[in-house]
């Protein structure tokens, strides 16, 4: 099942190191099965504010982007966005080909019964 790793990056300051994270992260990826699906793309806000830009990236599942980002390879290499781009950044499981939200319907109905 595929996997993300979502960035909500705010206040990239234009600096040398971040060209060289830009440059050096697919490589870090590549070996994990890692690829770009997002990146700093022009978005719409539908809803509330949503200041900066967003990476986002796929690896085949959960542990692949796990084990890249527990890397040495890109451990060396987070400082360099960590020093100059402030943001948020969650790793999350996608959902299996298919997937119906019925299970998580009947939790939420159950729930709100039990509440009333």
């Amino acid at each position: 099942m595929t996997a993300y790793v979502i960035a909500h990056l705010q206040d990239a300051a234009p600096h040398t190191d971040i060209a060289d994270y830009i440059e050096r992260l697919p490589g870090t990826m590549a070996p994990y099965g890692g690829r770009y699906l997002v990146h700093f793309a022009q978005h719409e806000v539908k809803e509330g504010s949503w200041p900066g830009g967003v990476v986002m990236l796929g690896f085949p599942d959960i542990e692949a982007a796990r084990a890249w980002w527990d890397s040495p390879a890109y451990r060396e290499l987070a400082p360099l966005r960590k020093r100059h781009i402030k943001g948020d950044i969650i790793m999350i499981d996608g959902v299996p080909e298919g997937y119906a939200p019925t299970a998580a319907v009947s939790a939420i109905r159950q729930a709100a019964a039990a509440a009333s």
